[in-house]
């Protein structure tokens, strides 16, 4: 891990480090780079087995500074994942103790097995970097991402997330099987869980911070930005979609595209990088709000609308 590093150094150092547990998925990677990069949060939605966890777990290692998980049970309370304000006997004194929040990056692993009351605890802290808890506000560490993976397939016991909760979420990315070359390697004790342990930061905090800033700053010409309100402006005419995206949801299109751009190590976006984060970005966020619902028809939907939707010359 080293100091002074670039934006695009950064981007490149993650996705390079992380590639070493999460075998052949390098286009997912950087989409979740980018997502990190444009200070979004990031729900990994697939079946059992595929790596979701073990994905979070080695962004956790890699992003440096602290990490916190949350197993979602039905039985989870709000106070299990903000903290609690405890007597102290001694001092004679009420004082907070911080739950698995109080981290840089926390992994909430199957987010829909918590019940809604446990997951609207999340939507402060992740909206809003702080936790309102026993009276107080309490600031929440620099950078702090939330890595949240759910089942979608598995209806039993589960509590879907609400519209509201799916738009907190910068992106939403699934793995999928690995190729064979990539699944004969993990056969063979190559990346995986092995891999994970030896994992080391690529970056501290305090670079990622300033990393995230860069992002935000990013040149993006008056073309790219109409391209953006285009594509969201055809979200709230298509025939399937009840409401289309928010303006934060526009906001984080953009954002995203720019990190995706540092990931490509440009110093500017394009439509190109708004068309290569559109899906993981969007259909998400259609897919909570569609008539006929479900990940295939929400992304179907973006690609429909992105063929729909003029591409700037720049």
């Amino acid at each position: 891990m080293s100091t002074g590093q670039t934006a695009a150094g950064i981007a490149e150092a993650l996705v390079s480090n992380v590639e070493r547990v999460v075998l052949g998925k390098t286009e997912v990677l950087r989409l979740v780079v980018a997502a990190l990069l444009a200070r979004g949060h990031v729900l990994i939605e697939d079946a059992p087995g595929m790596g979701k966890t073990l994905l979070a777990k080695a962004l956790a290692r890699s992003l440096g500074g602290t990490a916190g998980r949350v197993q979602g049970t039905v039985d989870l309370l709000p106070a299990d994942i903000t903290g609690v304000t405890v007597f102290e006997q001694e001092q004679r004194t009420w004082e907070f103790r911080a739950g698995p929040l109080f981290h840089n990056v926390v992994l909430f692993d199957e987010i829909n097995r918590a019940t809604p009351r446990a997951q609207a605890a999340l939507l402060e802290a992740m909206a809003e970097g702080q936790v309102s808890a026993d009276g107080g506000v309490y600031p929440l560490p620099a950078p702090f991402f939330v890595l949240a993976t759910q089942n979608p397939n598995g209806e039993a016991g589960t509590f879907p997330l609400v519209s509201g909760e799916y738009d907190r979420f910068a992106i939403c990315v699934s793995l999928g099987l690995p190729d064979r070359a990539s699944e004969r390697a993990l056969l063979r004790g190559v990346g995986g869980r092995s891999a994970l342990e030896d994992l080391a930061p690529v970056v501290d905090p305090e670079s990622f911070v300033a990393a995230c800033t860069d992002v935000e700053q990013l040149y993006a010409a008056p073309a790219v930005e109409d391209y953006v309100l285009d594509i969201a402006d055809a979200t709230r005419s298509h025939g399937s979609v009840t409401h289309g995206i928010s303006p934060r949801a526009t906001q984080l299109l953009l954002q995203v595209a720019k990190g995706h751009a540092v990931v490509d190590g440009r110093s500017y976006a394009t439509p190109d990088d708004v068309q290569a984060v559109a899906v993981a970005v969007l259909a998400h966020r259609l897919g909570s709000d569609m008539h006929t619902v479900g990940a295939s028809a929400s992304r179907a939907a973006v690609e429909e609308l992105l063929a729909s939707v003029a591409v700037p010359e720049i």
